[in-house]
């Protein structure tokens, strides 16, 4: 039996190869696992394929918060050293939380410039390079960060992004991610619009991405793991609808880990929805039980990952190690740019 609260329980072998450094085109065409957990048997498909899997009534529910280009580059007064400043949460006008690095450079009160136009004052410095500052613009905070900002693409992607756009969903509407939704990434205009002509209710919900999601779990136990946390919404039209759903036994879908810890966190302990806009840092791992979600559209997770761990309070440990090897041999795609695995 395996210890659900040692993080070496949830480690797998993956060659570097199989990481993916770019997406697919078109979005549809990546590759999809089909798990179905009632009669424990696995097809490999093509992600348009997921139509054949959803059903009239069903319910999809999508993140539809959008990335910002938040690692921008500066250099510190005094001595010009290059400083790199990831957004990670906006908490006024003003003032940011950001991951910087090199932070040993920094000290409260350090200014750094990124243009004529943009430059910060250090507030606060904390652990893993989280600091809290303050800018200082002429302008409209958002316009000069589209122009000099660049997308925050997870550390083991090296290659370039060419089209910005390729880190969105093609439903993303609020800003403020630090970080894609990445199964959502798989979607396309015309695909969801074939799947709400096939009677499937699609819904959203907002959760901001933070660069917590990359954060590895340094301690052996997990339970001493400090979850990052992010702000979400769910509207009470939304709410309503998806509690209809579970009382009538229809199916609710999360499109990515994020969708989940959004419904698992607006609702109460019989799984009844609530409208809700709040912060949360929600850790689901073994045995949590879903008390909303019945399905679950996802990515392929880092080892040891917090993510890796909600994925297996769905199916188990064992089978999700089990799956991902086979995934390793079948040669899948990994990570934010890799394939997707529907676990029915």
């Amino acid at each position: 039996m395996n210890d659900l609260t040692n993080k070496k329980t949830y480690y797998y072998d993956l060659p570097e190869s199989q990481i993916a450094q770019t997406p697919v085109e078109p979005r549809d065409s990546s590759r999809l696992l089909v798990y179905h957990r009632k009669t424990d048997k696995v097809e490999h498909k093509i992600f348009r394929d997921i139509i054949d899997y959803l059903k009239p009534g069903d319910v999809l529910v999508l993140n539809n918060s959008r990335v910002i280009p938040a690692r921008i580059i500066g250099k510190k007064e005094g001595t010009g050293a290059k400083i790199e400043v990831l957004l990670q949460k906006r908490i006024d006008l003003t003032n940011w939380t950001v991951v910087a690095k090199p932070t040993k450079r920094l000290k409260v009160g350090t200014l750094i410039t990124f243009s004529d136009e943009l430059s910060c004052k250090v507030v606060e410095i904390g652990e893993y390079g989280v600091c809290k500052i303050e800018f200082i613009f002429s302008g409209t905070f958002e316009d000069i960060l589209s122009r000099i900002g660049s997308m925050p693409l997870p550390h083991y992607i090296k290659s370039e992004l060419k089209d910005k756009e390729r880190y969105q969903t093609v439903y993303s509407k609020e800003q403020g991610s630090s970080a894609a939704p990445t199964a959502g990434l798989h979607w396309t205009k015309e695909l969801l619009q074939k799947v709400k002509d096939k009677g499937v209710e699609v819904l959203e919900v907002m959760l901001h991405v933070g660069l917590g999601t990359f954060r590895p779990v340094k301690d052996d136990n997990i339970l001493n793991h400090k979850m990052h946390s992010e702000y979400y919404v769910i509207t009470q039209d939304v709410a309503d609808k998806i509690n209809l759903a579970k009382s009538e036994g229809r199916r609710v879908i999360a499109v990515g880990t994020t969708s989940v810890r959004v419904l698992e966190s607006a609702s109460d302990e019989n799984g009844k929805l609530s409208a809700k806009s709040e912060e949360t840092s929600i850790f689901i791992y073994p045995p949590y039980k879903m008390k909303v979600v019945d399905s679950l559209i996802t990515n392929f997770h880092l080892p040891e990952s917090t993510l890796i761990m909600l994925v297996s309070s769905m199916m188990g440990v064992e089978k999700t190690l089990e799956l991902y090897k086979l995934a390793v041999k079948e040669n899948y795609r990994f990570f934010s740019f890799g394939d997707a695995m529907f676990i029915e």
